[in-house]
Parts: structure tokens; C-alpha cells; sequence
């Protein structure tokens, strides 16, 4: 595998994906979802194959029994309730997140989990700080606001000044002149959320580059209840940084109006943003050993930190949580396969995917060994399958395995170009991986904002999405091959 060869290209490459969030499958548009549709004749899998995948239909049942109904009915929803409740949003650079990561790790080897440990990441460490912006004429009004990562703050005294409102960069450029010392608000058109995110961005380099002295984004979702979502940003080289936050739809439009009517409209900004030096974290790792090819791994992942609003229940306290309980189901009933099975709760992925990152430089030399990697980061809604990026044998070896899930109605599968922001590290350089398909068509609603949430889990979907989790991993963990490494036809 090229991983190492690659590092550098794909960490820069990070670096650009993570302002627009594009490789992230948490915002995998529809539009550019490639679904494979093969017809039964375009799967040509051996019948020996097919028959033992079909022979798996007893064990799968026993793990969505016990999930959905039976001993572990529940057990998700409570453990990620008892941990969101205990430790709340977790920060990068936080201690919250390293307490967040001792607990599971004690978590894991209470539940007799095998090689439990963190492994140390450098991580950057970005704090808010106060935040605050007030409407001060045409009259006085307080205007919600989230400062986004990376972002420099104001002057303690803050800083007055005129509004211009734009609703795209090419609007910007054509009013360049007038942007000349204002703060510029973005009230961009949401289209979806992997197109239009890149207004979070770039939307303060844009702006600093004709001269405004900060940048005010219109929230990166399709719906709001005056709720302004963060998300990270990246300067660009050789402009002047600028304070730079989110701001509601409800406010967007409030200021495109004041505008449209000629009035003048200005803002007292003010924002304690600032970067201290890197600090020390940790990505967490726990495993089922395989009884018989323990160096192969098929692994099942989501990151433990989030951002510091909300509860970080839903991006990704969900998507981790099933992770975890998937191997301590699988610990429950006793179930351990031919490969082993790991678990790997990333750290710091919402600042660039950085512990995704260190631990594919630490590991590469045993890329040859990961069979098939799971990321769970778009949500833990009702699930409906699989997404998966494979070539067209995985393809139709996915395809089968997922009729086991037929009892929870999630058979569905989708080949897509990117299965998942931490794996695609591996994805990209063709390792097998597939990421949870879910009902997530509100996921938008609540991403990077105060509504993240114990409130949009449920524990049903949860016990579902565990099931596949668990599921998946563990089948393709002890089929007598090896899952296929082949380049994708997608």
C-alpha cells in the first residue's frame, strides 16, 4: 500500500476537505451519491460463496435478538446517555475530551475487551472564548453567533462596523469597493450542505481579501430554529485573518432585508477566539483478538471528540457509541471470528481528521492487513443499510452479506466515491471500507450546534444500527477469504 508514500499529499489534501467538510461522509449529498443497481446476473459470486454467507443467517439473527429484543436491548442508549450526561461536548485540546477518552478506555477493559489502549496524537488546541454580536442601527438587537475554528478574535473593545450583505462570492467580488472595512455577512443560498459549505470555509479569506475586517456566515444548514452552527475554517496564505463566526438563517435574512431597504446597518462584533500551543490526545482502540489470523482486522470506528456546543450526542457520541457496543455485544455472546475485530475511536477529527491521520503514519506498514474498515459519522437514525467503496466483487459480497439484515430492514446498498472523512486515509488507496446508511435526512438540523443533543437519539435506532454494526463486522471478519482488494468501477 502507498500510505506512507502518500501522507503528506492526503494530509494536505485534509486540510482543504475539512473547511468544506467535501470527503466527509457525514455530508454525502444525494445528487452525487453514485448507486450501484447491479442486477442478480452482474453478481457472479461462487455459489460456495454465496451458500456460506447465507449460512451466517443464524448467527446474525442471535445478534439482532439480543439487540433489539433480548440482553443488550437498550444498552447503547444508556451508556452513550450516562457519557454524554457525564462529560458533555468534547473539544479538541480539552480536558473534557481526555477525560471522555480515559473513561472509555477503562470502559472497554471493565467489559473485558482486548487490547484496550490510546495511542498519543498531537492535537491542535482552538478555544472560543466569549462571543458576542449586537445590532447597533438602524436599531439595537442581539444577533446569535458561532465563532468558527481557527478563527482569530477582535480587539478586546471589539469591532464597529457596516454591514454589506452578499449573497455569493461573485456578489462579493462585483461590490468589492464597498467592502472595503465592513463585515461582510454571506447570506449564500443553501443548496447542500457539500456545495455550500464551502461559504464556512473560505468565507473569511474571500472576505478579507477586498478588505473587510471581519466575515459573518450564514449557517451551513437547510433549517433553523434561530440556531447558528460552527464548523472549522482555514485561512488562506498571504491574507490578513479575520475574526470570522456563523450566524443564523433567521438573522442572514433579518440583515438581506435591513439592506434591501436601504438601510445602514452596523455591528459591535466581539470575539475572544485565540489558538494555544498543541496539547496531547489520544485515539482509543479496543479489540475482539480472531482466533485465527489476529494480525488481519476488519475494522468498525467513529471519533469521541466533537465540537464545544451541544452535547455532542449526535456528531458523533452516536456514531462511536455503536462501535463500542458492537464489539461489547459481540463479547456478550460470545461470538469471536477468524480475524480480529477493532475498534477505533478517532480524536480530533473535526479539526482535520488529525488523529485519523497519525495513526495511519504510525501503522502503515500494516495497511495490507486492515480487510475492511467501518466509519459511523453521518448520524444513528433509523438505518437502511450500507454504503460501501469496493470493487465490483466486494460489491456483490456486500450485497449478500446485507440480506442477513433483513429482520431490521436494513438491506439496502449504495457504492459510493467516499465512505467516510477518518477512513478515507485508506478508502483512497483502495482498502475496502463502508460507512452507515441512516434515515439522516435532518442530520443537517442539528450538525455542529447547541440542538446536538441526547434529545436526537433513539434507543430503538440505536439498537438497530448496533445490530448491523456488529453484524457486518463480524461476518466479514470470519469468512474462510479474505475480503477482496480490487479497484473500484465506481
Amino acid at each position: 500500500m502507498g500510505v506512507r508514500r502518500n501522507f503528506i499529499v492526503l494530509w494536505t489534501v485534509a486540510l482543504t476537505l475539512v473547511v468544506c467538510d467535501v470527503s466527509n461522509n457525514k455530508i454525502e449529498d444525494d445528487d452525487k451519491l453514485i448507486t450501484k443497481k447491479r442486477t442478480l446476473s452482474e453478481c457472479n459470486l461462487p455459489t460456495k460463496l454465496k451458500t456460506e454467507i447465507a449460512s451466517y443467517a443464524s448467527t446474525v439473527e442471535k445478534i439482532i435478538n439480543a439487540a433489539v429484543n433480548g440482553s443488550f436491548k437498550g444498552v447503547t442508549y444508556q451508556e452513550l446517555s450516562l457519557f454524554v450526561d457525564t462529560f458533555g461536548n468534547r473539544i479538541a485540546g480539552s480536558q473534557n475530551l481526555e477525560n471522555a477518552i480515559d473513561y472509555m478506555i477503562n470502559k472497554s477493559i471493565a467489559n473485558g475487551l482486548d487490547n484496550v489502549h490510546g495511542e498519543e496524537v498531537q492535537v491542535p488546541h482552538w478555544v472560543r472564548g466569549f462571543e458576542s454580536a449586537t445590532l447597533v442601527e438602524p436599531r439595537n438587537a442581539s444577533i446569535s453567533i458561532l465563532g468558527l475554528g481557527n478563527s482569530v478574535g477582535t480587539p478586546p473593545e471589539g469591532i464597529l462596523a457596516e454591514v454589506l450583505v452578499v449573497k455569493s462570492f461573485d456578489d462579493l467580488q462585483s461590490k468589492a469597493e464597498q467592502a472595503k472595512g465592513k463585515i461582510v455577512v454571506y447570506n449564500e443560498d443553501f443548496v447542500s450542505y457539500g456545495s455550500t459549505v464551502i461559504y464556512r470555509g473560505k468565507g473569511a479569506t474571500e472576505a478579507s481579501k477586498v478588505g473587510a475586517v471581519a466575515s459573518l456566515i450564514r449557517s451551513i444548514t437547510p433549517f433553523s430554529l434561530n440556531t447558528p452552527h460552527t464548523g472549522m475554517q482555514t485561512y488562506g496564505q498571504n491574507v490578513t485573518k479575520i475574526p470570522t463566526a456563523c450566524i443564523t438563517l433567521e438573522d442572514a435574512h433579518f440583515l438581506q432585508r435591513l439592506q434591501d431597504e436601504g438601510r445602514t446597518i452596523k455591528i459591535l462584533l466581539k470575539m475572544e477566539a485565540h489558538t494555544l500551543p498543541d496539547k496531547t490526545s489520544r485515539n482509543v482502540v479496543a479489540e475482539i483478538e480472531g482466533t485465527e489470523h489476529p494480525e488481519k482486522v476488519v475494522i468498525v470506528s467513529g471519533h469521541i471528540d466533537s465540537w464545544d456546543v451541544g452535547n455532542g450526542a449526535m456528531d458523533d457520541g452516536g456514531g462511536f457509541f455503536i462501535s463500542w457496543a458492537a464489539l461489547a455485544l459481540l463479547k456478550s455472546l460470545g461470538l469471536k471470528a477468524k480475524r480480529t475485530v477493532r475498534a477505533i475511536f478517532w480524536t480530533a477529527e473535526e479539526f482535520g481528521y488529525v488523529g485519523a491521520y497519525q495513526y495511519a503514519t504510525r501503522h502503515a506498514n500494516e495497511t495490507d492487513n486492515f480487510i475492511f474498515m467501518m466509519e459511523s459519522d453521518s448520524g444513528t437514525f433509523d438505518p437502511v443499510g450500507l454504503q460501501y467503496s469496493a470493487g465490483t466483487t466486494g460489491g456483490c459480497i456486500i450485497q449478500e452479506v446485507m440480506k442477513l439484515l433483513a429482520p431490521i430492514n436494513a438491506t439496502r446498498t449504495r457504492q459510493s466515491p467516499s465512505v467516510g472523512s477518518d477512513i478515507e486515509i485508506w478508502t483512497s488507496e483502495g482498502v475496502p471500507g463502508g460507512s452507515l446508511d441512516t434515515e439522516n435526512d435532518k442530520y443537517f438540523w442539528y450538525h455542529h450546534s447547541n440542538a446536538d443533543t441526547l434529545e436526537v437519539e433513539n434507543p430503538q435506532s440505536l439498537d438497530k444500527n448496533t445490530a448491523l454494526w456488529a453484524s457486518v463486522a463480524y461476518v466479514l471478519a470470519d469468512l474462510s477469504i479474505d475480503f477482496p482488494r480490487e479497484t473500484t468501477d465506481g
